[in-house]
C-alpha cells in the first residue's frame, strides 16, 4: 500500500507540477488555444489562472517534499485533500461549461488525490 501511494503521490506530483507551471508561465490565450481542455481558461483573468497555476505548483510539492525531507509531512495528506477541492471546483466549473467529458477526467484525478489524502491520513500515515 505504501508503494502504491508513493507512485499516486508522484504522478500526481510530476502532473500538477507540469500543469501549474504552464499555466503560470503561459498567456490564457495560449492555454485556451491547447484544445478544448484548455478553454476554461476563459471564465477566469490572467491573474486568476496564474493563482490556480501556483497554487498547482505548491500542491505538488506539498505531495511529495514533506515526506521525502521528513519535515512535516501531515502536510501531504493536507496537500492531496486541497487537491481534492481544487478539483472539485474544476469539475464545477466544467459542469456550468457543459463540458461533461473533462468532467470524468477531473473526477479520476479527485479519487487519485483522495487515495493519497485516504492512506495517508489512515494506513500509511506519516504521523504514527
Amino acid at each position: 500500500m505504501n508503494v502504491a501511494l508513493w507512485i499516486v503521490a508522484g504522478l500526481l506530483a510530476a502532473a500538477y507540477l507540469l500543469g501549474g507551471v504552464f499555466k503560470m508561465l503561459a498567456p490564457k490565450e495560449r492555454i485556451a488555444a491547447a484544445g478544448a481542455a484548455g478553454r476554461w481558461v476563459e471564465d477566469f483573468g490572467a491573474g486568476g489562472v496564474r493563482a490556480i497555476g501556483a497554487v498547482e505548483v505548491l500542491a505538488a510539492a506539498g505531495l511529495v517534499l514533506p515526506a521525502v525531507l521528513g519535515i512535516a509531512p501531515v502536510f501531504v495528506p493536507l496537500a492531496a485533500v486541497g487537491l481534492v477541492l481544487l478539483m472539485a471546483g474544476a469539475a464545477t466549473v466544467r459542469m456550468r461549461r457543459r463540458e461533461y467529458r473533462l468532467v470524468a477526467v477531473d473526477a479520476v484525478y479527485i479519487l487519485l488525490a483522495a487515495f493519497v489524502a485516504w492512506g495517508r491520513l489512515g494506513p500509511e500515515s506519516f504521523l504514527n
